[in-house]
């Protein structure tokens, strides 16, 4: 099945009118261009290619020069290819008579109306966009945004610009962290210091940037404040709280439905238990499988596609980076590598430090199950990674600007997918149930020598520590003490010792994985004490697979798409882990500047 990419030019100052971006097939032939407003979705109905359905009725598409030779369909495929049109308005139909019912009946007074509605919106608007070309919705936007924004903007003189842009983002966040009233756990104090901390960040990275001269401004500022914005949107806002509550209680309920069939393999009693083994592992291999499935429909490429869109054209970062960064919460970080797997050996240093500091900002959607069944806040988790996005963008490009020109500069490329695609859905989730059991084989194998080696090293500190009169002399009172200034300037609540527990598990987190630290924050009681503000500082901060082993991980997967480059990807490992920890501790920082019930955010999503 092809996959669809969006790429986009950076490193260098966008010139005001940017060239026309290209599709191009799996050898790099141009087919045609298309103006950056005119920019559709591969399944609109409108476009020239020819299409291949599959047997759920999505197409994939087909290159323009005929090369790719269409699959046999099956007749329920042949069916839906000629009267898709018909197929989708009865389930349109069928979900619109649903939601009006859902509005009228009284049970809507006890659900609420918010569920339906986006189930009926999302649905609806892939209906409509499989038949109808977004460049009906994108012109007007495009149209509405040059004259209300670009041309205002264009008057600014060039010299004012940029600092102009810089004043105004750090006005928003004055003012949304500043203005609203004090609670019990977010003083002005407390936001105070949050706020320092995210300004330390910012500027330790400008001091060590690689090349101060060619940071470009633009994609650091556009994304701190859009950072910023979607923070202020879910923590300060009941539509932006309700929504990703919504989003968190459908990853949580979906995943929860693979205990019927945990409890089929072995009883209703052993899922009781709630053993690691029977209450999350067989989660992933059933999310794993389920993303498999999603893919071989096409739904979850269209929805990367468009949320990549975003950042292509709003922070001038190319659209391998894009894609990556979009990704990167849904699929994980190896994963999200193979969708820019034809252009991984030609990508530049700053594009690879970029993909790998995307990767190692979030946590990816196959492992949230592990973190909901400890007790994390779904909320807080999804919430966490979607603002870790565009601060892995702005962090890594002040840490390491573009100064090369990139292969994939200004136009979007369809790649084709030369592994083999699965004959239909069953087969599709079949794979994917095959590669969920590979995965969380790893995550067993990984948990069990990460925790015997820290078992290992505890005992030689112990041993070590009583000839030196230090008691309990541990790996985690050690990154305490190194990572103390780090929680103290995410503003973490400075009763008792939470400063010096929040940075034990940043630490752990990063020497070890995220896994041992939400295993601690949750379920040890040596932090059973915290306060519900360092609690959700902690959940923040620790959500991203920034650690010492995943940088092995990215280091294998990158070199084995990309022969020969090992050694430039080793080169920027190190700093793509620092830029990854660091953006998942900007967002801790503006969580703390923002939340004010943190008790209620860390309730159960409902």
């Amino acid at each position: 099945m092809s996959t669809t990419q969006q790429t986009s030019a950076h490193g260098i100052e966008p010139s005001p009118v940017a060239p026309p971006p290209t599709y191009v097939d799996q050898k790099g032939n141009s087919d045609y261009s298309v103006d950056v407003k005119d920019v559709k979705d591969t399944s609109s109905s409108d476009r020239g290619d020819e299409e291949k359905v599959n047997d759920m009725g999505m197409k994939s598409s087909i290159s323009a020069d005929g090369e790719a030779e269409e699959e046999k369909t099956s007749k329920f495929g042949r069916f839906y290819r000629k009267y898709r049109i018909f197929v989708h308005l009865a389930i349109w139909l069928v979900i619109t008579g649903w939601f009006i019912a859902a509005m009228i009946l009284p049970t809507r007074k006890k659900e609420g109306w918010l569920k339906p509605f986006l189930v009926y919106l999302a649905i609806t608007v892939r209906v409509v966009t499989l038949h109808v070309s977004t460049k009906y919705v994108t012109k007007p936007i495009a149209f509405v945004f040059v004259n209300a924004v670009k041309k205002p903007v264009d008057m600014i003189p060039d010299k004012l610009k940029l600092p102009l842009g810089a004043a105004g983002t750090v006005a928003v966040i004055i003012l949304g962290t500043f203005v609203t009233e004090e609670t019990a756990d977010n003083t002005r104090s407390n936001r105070a210091i949050s706020c320092f901390g995210l300004l330390v960040f910012i500027f330790c990275f400008w001091v060590t940037s690689r090349n101060r001269s060619l940071v470009k401004w633009k994609t650091v500022i556009v994304g701190m404040l859009a950072q910023f914005i979607l923070a202020l949107f879910v923590l300060r806002t009941k539509a932006g709280y309700d929504i990703f509550n919504f989003i968190a209680y459908i990853a949580s309920t979906t995943l929860g439905y693979a205990a019927n069939g945990t409890t089929f393999l072995t009883s209703a009693d052993v899922v009781a238990t709630h053993m690691f083994l029977v209450g999350v592992i067989p989660p992933i291999i059933f999310f794993v499988a389920f993303v498999q499935l999603l893919y071989y429909w096409g739904l979850l490429q269209w929805f990367i596609k468009k949320f990549a869109t975003l950042f292509f054209y709003t922070m001038g970062v190319s659209g391998a980076e894009a894609v990556v960064a979009a990704a990167s919460p849904f699929v994980g970080q190896g994963e999200s590598a193979m969708l820019i797997k034809p252009f991984i050996p030609h990508l530049t240093d700053a594009e690879i430090h970029q993909i790998m500091t995307s990767g190692f900002a979030t946590i990816a959607g196959s492992v949230l199950s592990v973190y909901i069944f400890m007790g994390i806040s779904p909320l807080a988790l999804v919430s966490s990674c979607v603002m870790s996005i565009p601060a892995s963008l702005a962090i890594s490009k002040l840490r390491w600007p573009e100064t090369e020109e990139s292969l994939t500069a200004g136009h979007i490329t369809i790649p084709k997918d030369e592994e083999e695609r699965a004959a239909n859905s069953l087969h599709a989730f079949a794979n994917g149930g095959w590669l969920g059991i590979k995965i969380a084989g790893m995550i067993v194998a990984g948990l069990l020598c990460i925790l015997a080696l820290l078992g290992l090293v505890d005992g030689i500190l112990g041993w070590i520590g009583r000839y030196l009169t230090i008691h309990h002399l541990t790996i985690q009172l050690i990154l305490g003490y190194i990572f103390y200034p780090i929680a103290f300037l995410l503003g973490v609540d400075r009763k008792g010792d939470d400063i010096l527990k929040v940075a034990q598990l940043i630490g752990i987190k990063v020497v070890a994985n995220e896994f041992v630290a939400f295993d601690n924050l949750a379920n040890h009681a040596e932090w059973a004490n915290l306060t519900a503000r360092s609690r959700l500082i902690a959940t923040y901060a620790v959500c991203g697979f920034g650690n010492i082993s995943s940088v092995g991980i990215q280091i294998g997967v990158l070199s084995q798409l990309a022969p020969g480059r090992g050694g430039r990807i080793a080169k920027v490992a190190l700093s793509a882990l620092i830029s990854g920890v660091i953006s998942t501790l900007t967002s801790a920082s503006i969580a703390g500047m923002l939340i004010h019930d943190t008790a209620g955010f860390l309730g159960k999503t409902t």
